[in-house]
Protein backbone atom coordinates (compact mmCIF):
# COMPACT_ATOMS: atom_id res chain seq x y z
CA UNK A 1 0.00 0.00 0.00
CA UNK A 2 1.43 3.36 -1.03
CA UNK A 3 1.83 6.27 1.33
CA UNK A 4 -0.93 8.15 -0.50
CA UNK A 5 -3.30 5.19 -0.23
CA UNK A 6 -2.57 4.75 3.46
CA UNK A 7 -3.23 8.44 4.00
CA UNK A 8 -6.61 8.21 2.22
CA UNK A 9 -7.58 5.11 4.20
CA UNK A 10 -6.57 6.89 7.39
CA UNK A 11 -8.63 9.95 6.54
CA UNK A 12 -11.63 7.80 5.60
CA UNK A 13 -11.27 5.86 8.83
CA UNK A 14 -11.13 9.08 10.81
CA UNK A 15 -14.30 10.36 9.10
CA UNK A 16 -16.15 7.09 9.72
CA UNK A 17 -14.93 7.07 13.30
CA UNK A 18 -16.01 10.66 13.86
CA UNK A 19 -19.41 9.98 12.30
CA UNK A 20 -19.86 6.87 14.43
CA UNK A 21 -18.87 8.82 17.51
CA UNK A 22 -21.36 11.54 16.56
CA UNK A 23 -24.17 9.01 16.13
CA UNK A 24 -23.25 7.36 19.41
CA UNK A 25 -23.15 10.73 21.17
CA UNK A 26 -26.54 11.69 19.74
CA UNK A 27 -28.02 8.36 20.82
CA UNK A 28 -26.53 8.77 24.30
CA UNK A 29 -27.89 12.32 24.56
CA UNK A 30 -31.32 11.14 23.43
CA UNK A 31 -31.36 8.34 26.00
CA UNK A 32 -30.17 10.74 28.67
CA UNK A 33 -32.96 13.22 27.83
CA UNK A 34 -35.65 10.53 27.84
CA UNK A 35 -34.21 9.01 30.99
CA UNK A 36 -34.31 12.34 32.81
CA UNK A 37 -37.95 12.86 31.83
CA UNK A 38 -38.95 9.36 32.89
CA UNK A 39 -37.26 9.76 36.29
CA UNK A 40 -39.47 12.72 37.18
CA UNK A 41 -42.42 12.26 39.55
CA UNK A 42 -45.34 10.82 37.58
CA UNK A 43 -48.71 11.60 39.19
CA UNK A 44 -50.51 10.07 36.19
CA UNK A 45 -48.79 6.68 36.39
CA UNK A 46 -51.99 4.99 37.60
CA UNK A 47 -54.43 6.99 35.44
CA UNK A 48 -56.60 4.53 33.44
CA UNK A 49 -55.87 5.96 30.00
CA UNK A 50 -57.87 4.19 27.31
CA UNK A 51 -59.94 2.27 29.83
CA UNK A 52 -63.07 4.42 30.19
CA UNK A 53 -65.85 2.42 28.62
CA UNK A 54 -69.26 3.41 27.33
CA UNK A 55 -71.85 2.07 24.95
CA UNK A 56 -70.23 1.32 21.61
CA UNK A 57 -72.04 1.97 18.36
CA UNK A 58 -71.38 2.20 14.65
CA UNK A 59 -72.43 4.89 12.20
CA UNK A 60 -72.27 3.99 8.52
CA UNK A 61 -71.94 7.24 6.61
CA UNK A 62 -73.70 8.10 3.37
CA UNK A 63 -70.54 7.16 1.46
CA UNK A 64 -70.26 3.80 3.21
CA UNK A 65 -67.58 4.38 5.85
CA UNK A 66 -68.16 2.74 9.25
CA UNK A 67 -67.41 5.16 12.10
CA UNK A 68 -66.76 4.05 15.66
CA UNK A 69 -68.93 5.89 18.20
CA UNK A 70 -69.15 5.73 22.00
CA UNK A 71 -72.00 7.09 24.13
CA UNK A 72 -71.37 7.80 27.80
CA UNK A 73 -73.12 9.53 30.66
CA UNK A 74 -75.46 8.89 33.60
CA UNK A 75 -78.12 7.02 31.60
CA UNK A 76 -75.59 4.81 29.86
CA UNK A 77 -73.91 3.97 33.16
CA UNK A 78 -77.23 3.15 34.83
CA UNK A 79 -78.26 0.91 31.94
CA UNK A 80 -75.03 -1.06 32.33
CA UNK A 81 -75.54 -1.58 36.06
CA UNK A 82 -73.43 1.37 37.18
CA UNK A 83 -70.23 0.01 35.66
CA UNK A 84 -68.19 1.78 33.02
CA UNK A 85 -68.43 -1.30 30.80
CA UNK A 86 -70.58 -4.40 30.57
CA UNK A 87 -71.00 -7.19 28.05
CA UNK A 88 -74.03 -5.37 26.66
CA UNK A 89 -72.23 -2.03 26.63
CA UNK A 90 -69.62 -3.39 24.26
CA UNK A 91 -72.12 -4.53 21.66
CA UNK A 92 -72.47 -2.10 18.72
CA UNK A 93 -75.95 -0.59 18.66
CA UNK A 94 -77.84 1.91 16.59
CA UNK A 95 -78.11 5.48 17.79
CA UNK A 96 -81.89 5.13 17.76
CA UNK A 97 -81.56 2.77 20.72
CA UNK A 98 -80.52 5.82 22.77
CA UNK A 99 -83.37 8.23 22.16
CA UNK A 100 -84.08 8.56 25.86
CA UNK A 101 -84.72 11.97 27.33
CA UNK A 102 -81.40 13.80 26.86
CA UNK A 103 -81.72 17.51 27.52
CA UNK A 104 -78.19 18.18 26.27
CA UNK A 105 -75.51 16.06 24.59
CA UNK A 106 -71.82 16.99 24.45
CA UNK A 107 -70.22 15.82 21.18
CA UNK A 108 -66.42 15.51 21.09
CA UNK A 109 -64.45 15.72 17.83
CA UNK A 110 -60.78 14.74 18.12
CA UNK A 111 -57.73 15.99 16.25
CA UNK A 112 -55.44 14.86 13.43
CA UNK A 113 -53.68 11.53 14.08
CA UNK A 114 -55.49 11.12 17.42
CA UNK A 115 -58.69 9.31 18.40
CA UNK A 116 -61.59 9.67 20.83
CA UNK A 117 -59.37 8.59 23.74
CA UNK A 118 -57.69 12.01 23.52
CA UNK A 119 -60.72 13.30 25.45
CA UNK A 120 -59.87 11.08 28.44
CA UNK A 121 -59.96 13.78 31.13
CA UNK A 122 -63.05 15.47 29.73
CA UNK A 123 -64.88 12.16 29.59
CA UNK A 124 -63.73 11.21 33.08
CA UNK A 125 -64.94 14.44 34.66
CA UNK A 126 -68.13 15.12 32.69
CA UNK A 127 -69.65 11.65 32.30
CA UNK A 128 -71.28 11.65 35.74
CA UNK A 129 -73.59 14.54 34.92
CA UNK A 130 -73.75 14.85 31.13
CA UNK A 131 -74.58 12.71 28.13
CA UNK A 132 -71.49 12.42 25.94
CA UNK A 133 -70.99 11.27 22.36
CA UNK A 134 -67.41 10.60 21.27
CA UNK A 135 -66.36 9.33 17.85
CA UNK A 136 -63.30 8.36 15.87
CA UNK A 137 -63.16 10.46 12.73
CA UNK A 138 -62.87 8.50 9.49
CA UNK A 139 -59.58 6.62 9.09
CA UNK A 140 -58.67 7.31 12.73
CA UNK A 141 -58.91 5.10 15.81
CA UNK A 142 -61.38 2.25 15.33
CA UNK A 143 -63.20 3.83 12.40
CA UNK A 144 -62.92 2.44 8.89
CA UNK A 145 -60.27 3.70 6.50
CA UNK A 146 -61.54 6.04 3.80
CA UNK A 147 -60.13 6.58 0.34
CA UNK A 148 -57.64 9.42 -0.06
CA UNK A 149 -60.08 11.43 -2.18
CA UNK A 150 -62.65 11.22 0.63
CA UNK A 151 -60.19 12.40 3.29
CA UNK A 152 -61.29 16.04 3.33
CA UNK A 153 -62.42 18.50 5.97
CA UNK A 154 -65.73 19.02 4.17
CA UNK A 155 -66.41 15.28 4.29
CA UNK A 156 -65.65 15.31 8.03
CA UNK A 157 -68.25 18.07 8.39
CA UNK A 158 -70.81 15.89 6.61
CA UNK A 159 -69.86 12.95 8.86
CA UNK A 160 -70.54 15.13 11.90
CA UNK A 161 -73.95 16.15 10.51
CA UNK A 162 -74.86 12.47 10.07
CA UNK A 163 -73.55 11.64 13.56
CA UNK A 164 -75.75 14.35 15.09
CA UNK A 165 -78.80 13.12 13.16
CA UNK A 166 -78.26 9.57 14.39
CA UNK A 167 -77.03 9.96 17.96
CA UNK A 168 -78.24 13.33 19.24
CA UNK A 169 -82.00 13.34 19.83
CA UNK A 170 -82.00 16.76 21.53
CA UNK A 171 -79.82 19.89 21.63
CA UNK A 172 -76.05 19.60 21.82
CA UNK A 173 -72.73 21.33 22.42
CA UNK A 174 -69.90 20.58 19.98
CA UNK A 175 -66.30 20.37 21.21
CA UNK A 176 -63.47 20.16 18.68
CA UNK A 177 -59.71 19.94 19.09
CA UNK A 178 -57.37 20.78 16.19
CA UNK A 179 -58.79 18.98 13.12
CA UNK A 180 -61.95 18.38 15.17
CA UNK A 181 -62.44 22.14 15.37
CA UNK A 182 -62.06 22.31 11.60
CA UNK A 183 -64.72 19.60 11.32
CA UNK A 184 -67.09 21.86 13.24
CA UNK A 185 -66.26 24.79 10.94
CA UNK A 186 -66.96 22.60 7.90
CA UNK A 187 -70.29 21.67 9.47
CA UNK A 188 -71.08 25.37 9.90
CA UNK A 189 -70.18 25.99 6.26
CA UNK A 190 -72.23 23.10 4.87
CA UNK A 191 -75.08 22.83 7.40
CA UNK A 192 -75.59 26.29 8.93
CA UNK A 193 -79.23 25.52 9.74
CA UNK A 194 -78.11 23.26 12.61
CA UNK A 195 -76.63 26.11 14.64
CA UNK A 196 -79.05 27.73 17.05
CA UNK A 197 -81.87 25.30 17.77
CA UNK A 198 -79.95 22.03 17.51
CA UNK A 199 -76.38 23.12 18.23
CA UNK A 200 -76.52 25.40 21.27
CA UNK A 201 -72.82 25.92 21.96
CA UNK A 202 -69.34 25.32 20.51
CA UNK A 203 -65.84 24.92 21.95
CA UNK A 204 -62.89 25.34 19.57
CA UNK A 205 -59.67 24.09 21.13
CA UNK A 206 -56.19 24.55 19.60
CA UNK A 207 -57.54 24.85 16.07
CA UNK A 208 -57.42 27.07 13.00
CA UNK A 209 -59.77 28.57 10.43
CA UNK A 210 -57.06 28.41 7.74
CA UNK A 211 -53.57 29.33 6.51
CA UNK A 212 -51.87 26.43 8.25
CA UNK A 213 -49.40 26.33 5.37
CA UNK A 214 -47.96 29.58 6.74
CA UNK A 215 -47.09 28.42 10.27
CA UNK A 216 -43.40 28.55 11.19
CA UNK A 217 -43.29 25.55 13.56
CA UNK A 218 -41.03 27.71 15.70
CA UNK A 219 -38.39 27.77 12.94
CA UNK A 220 -36.65 30.80 11.42
CA UNK A 221 -38.61 32.24 8.49
CA UNK A 222 -36.30 31.00 5.70
CA UNK A 223 -36.08 27.49 7.14
CA UNK A 224 -39.85 27.39 7.67
CA UNK A 225 -40.44 28.30 4.01
CA UNK A 226 -38.07 25.54 2.92
CA UNK A 227 -39.86 23.00 5.12
CA UNK A 228 -43.27 23.96 3.70
CA UNK A 229 -41.89 23.79 0.17
CA UNK A 230 -40.68 20.22 0.46
CA UNK A 231 -43.33 18.93 2.89
CA UNK A 232 -46.10 18.04 0.36
CA UNK A 233 -43.89 15.88 -1.85
CA UNK A 234 -42.14 14.33 1.13
CA UNK A 235 -45.39 13.43 2.88
CA UNK A 236 -46.85 12.10 -0.37
CA UNK A 237 -43.80 9.86 -0.73
CA UNK A 238 -44.19 8.67 2.87
CA UNK A 239 -47.82 7.85 2.16
CA UNK A 240 -46.87 5.69 -0.83
CA UNK A 241 -44.47 3.76 1.40
CA UNK A 242 -46.78 3.82 4.41
CA UNK A 243 -47.12 0.08 4.89
CA UNK A 244 -43.34 -0.32 5.01
CA UNK A 245 -42.88 2.63 7.35
CA UNK A 246 -45.60 1.41 9.71
CA UNK A 247 -43.69 -1.84 10.28
CA UNK A 248 -41.04 0.20 12.07
CA UNK A 249 -43.59 2.12 14.17
CA UNK A 250 -45.13 -0.83 15.98
CA UNK A 251 -43.20 -0.01 19.15
CA UNK A 252 -42.59 3.39 20.67
CA UNK A 253 -39.14 4.94 20.30
CA UNK A 254 -37.17 7.48 22.28
CA UNK A 255 -37.28 9.87 19.32
CA UNK A 256 -41.07 9.63 19.03
CA UNK A 257 -41.36 10.18 22.78
CA UNK A 258 -39.20 13.32 22.64
CA UNK A 259 -41.02 14.76 19.62
CA UNK A 260 -44.40 14.22 21.29
CA UNK A 261 -43.13 15.69 24.55
CA UNK A 262 -41.69 18.86 23.05
CA UNK A 263 -44.23 19.50 20.28
CA UNK A 264 -47.41 18.33 21.97
CA UNK A 265 -46.78 19.75 25.44
CA UNK A 266 -45.57 23.07 26.81
CA UNK A 267 -42.67 24.30 28.92
CA UNK A 268 -43.75 22.88 32.24
CA UNK A 269 -41.28 20.35 33.61
CA UNK A 270 -44.09 18.44 35.27
CA UNK A 271 -45.60 16.73 32.23
CA UNK A 272 -46.26 13.10 33.08
CA UNK A 273 -44.15 10.56 31.12
CA UNK A 274 -47.16 8.22 31.20
CA UNK A 275 -49.26 10.95 29.59
CA UNK A 276 -46.62 11.51 26.89
CA UNK A 277 -46.56 7.77 26.18
CA UNK A 278 -50.35 7.75 25.92
CA UNK A 279 -50.37 10.61 23.43
CA UNK A 280 -47.52 9.10 21.42
CA UNK A 281 -49.30 5.75 21.23
CA UNK A 282 -52.37 7.39 19.64
CA UNK A 283 -50.19 9.10 17.04
CA UNK A 284 -48.24 5.89 16.38
CA UNK A 285 -51.44 3.89 15.85
CA UNK A 286 -52.50 6.25 13.05
CA UNK A 287 -51.27 4.72 9.75
CA UNK A 288 -48.74 6.77 7.79
CA UNK A 289 -51.06 6.67 4.77
CA UNK A 290 -53.79 8.38 6.83
CA UNK A 291 -51.31 11.05 7.93
CA UNK A 292 -50.47 11.64 4.26
CA UNK A 293 -54.09 11.49 3.03
CA UNK A 294 -55.32 14.24 5.36
CA UNK A 295 -52.28 16.52 5.14
CA UNK A 296 -53.41 18.36 1.95
CA UNK A 297 -56.87 18.90 3.44
CA UNK A 298 -55.37 20.54 6.52
CA UNK A 299 -53.07 22.77 4.49
CA UNK A 300 -55.94 23.86 2.20
CA UNK A 301 -58.46 24.35 5.01
CA UNK A 302 -60.08 27.80 4.90
CA UNK A 303 -63.33 28.35 6.78
CA UNK A 304 -62.90 31.88 8.10
CA UNK A 305 -65.92 32.98 6.06
CA UNK A 306 -68.09 30.33 7.76
CA UNK A 307 -67.39 31.46 11.32
CA UNK A 308 -70.29 33.92 11.35
CA UNK A 309 -72.59 30.89 11.56
CA UNK A 310 -71.29 30.31 15.10
CA UNK A 311 -71.99 33.87 16.21
CA UNK A 312 -75.53 33.23 17.54
CA UNK A 313 -74.39 30.45 19.90
CA UNK A 314 -72.11 30.67 22.95
CA UNK A 315 -68.57 29.83 21.87
CA UNK A 316 -65.40 29.12 23.84
CA UNK A 317 -61.97 29.37 22.17
CA UNK A 318 -58.90 27.95 23.93
CA UNK A 319 -55.26 27.73 22.86
CA UNK A 320 -51.89 27.19 24.50
CA UNK A 321 -49.42 30.05 24.16
CA UNK A 322 -46.66 27.57 23.15
CA UNK A 323 -48.69 25.83 20.44
CA UNK A 324 -46.50 25.44 17.34
CA UNK A 325 -49.02 23.43 15.31
CA UNK A 326 -52.03 25.76 15.53
CA UNK A 327 -50.41 28.91 16.93
CA UNK A 328 -52.27 31.40 19.14
CA UNK A 329 -52.61 33.85 16.23
CA UNK A 330 -54.96 31.39 14.55
CA UNK A 331 -57.23 31.26 17.60
CA UNK A 332 -57.06 35.06 17.90
CA UNK A 333 -58.25 35.30 14.29
CA UNK A 334 -61.22 33.09 15.16
CA UNK A 335 -61.94 35.23 18.24
CA UNK A 336 -61.80 38.39 16.11
CA UNK A 337 -64.46 36.91 13.84
CA UNK A 338 -66.56 35.95 16.90
CA UNK A 339 -66.32 38.96 19.22
CA UNK A 340 -68.87 37.51 21.66
CA UNK A 341 -66.83 34.33 22.15
CA UNK A 342 -64.87 33.61 25.31
CA UNK A 343 -61.18 33.49 24.38
CA UNK A 344 -58.61 31.87 26.67
CA UNK A 345 -54.87 31.68 26.02
CA UNK A 346 -53.27 29.25 28.45
CA UNK A 347 -49.64 29.95 29.46
CA UNK A 348 -46.83 27.39 29.15
CA UNK A 349 -49.11 25.04 27.19
CA UNK A 350 -48.87 23.53 23.72
CA UNK A 351 -51.09 21.72 21.25
CA UNK A 352 -52.45 18.87 23.40
CA UNK A 353 -54.06 21.32 25.76
CA UNK A 354 -56.99 19.06 26.72
CA UNK A 355 -54.47 16.52 28.05
CA UNK A 356 -51.91 18.96 29.42
CA UNK A 357 -54.32 21.35 31.16
CA UNK A 358 -57.52 19.32 31.65
CA UNK A 359 -58.65 21.45 34.57
CA UNK A 360 -58.62 24.65 32.51
CA UNK A 361 -60.36 22.98 29.57
CA UNK A 362 -62.98 21.28 31.74
CA UNK A 363 -63.75 24.51 33.61
CA UNK A 364 -64.27 26.28 30.28
CA UNK A 365 -66.56 23.48 29.07
CA UNK A 366 -68.58 23.58 32.29
CA UNK A 367 -68.98 27.35 31.94
CA UNK A 368 -70.10 26.89 28.34
CA UNK A 369 -72.60 24.19 29.32
CA UNK A 370 -74.04 26.45 32.03
CA UNK A 371 -74.57 29.22 29.46
CA UNK A 372 -76.38 26.81 27.17
CA UNK A 373 -78.54 25.31 29.90
CA UNK A 374 -79.80 28.69 31.16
Amino acid sequence: MTTTTRRKVGIAGAIVGAASAGVAAAALAKRYAVGRIRLRPDPEASEPFGELGGTQATLTTSDGVALHVEIDGPEERRSSGGESESSDANEPRSGRDHEHDAPLTIVFCHGYCLNLESWHYQRRDLRENHRLVLWDQRSHGRSQRAEAEDSTIDRLGDDLAELIAEFVPGPCVLVGHSMGGMTIMALADRHPELFGEKIRGVALIATSAGKLAEITLGLPAMLSKAVHKIAPSTISMLGRRGALIDKTRHAGSDIAFLITRYVGFGDSGNVSPTLVDFAESMIRQTPTEVFADFYPALMNHDKLSALHVLDPVPTAILVGDKDWLTPPDHSRAIAAALPRAQFTEVPDTSHLIQLERPGVVNDALCDLIKQVEV
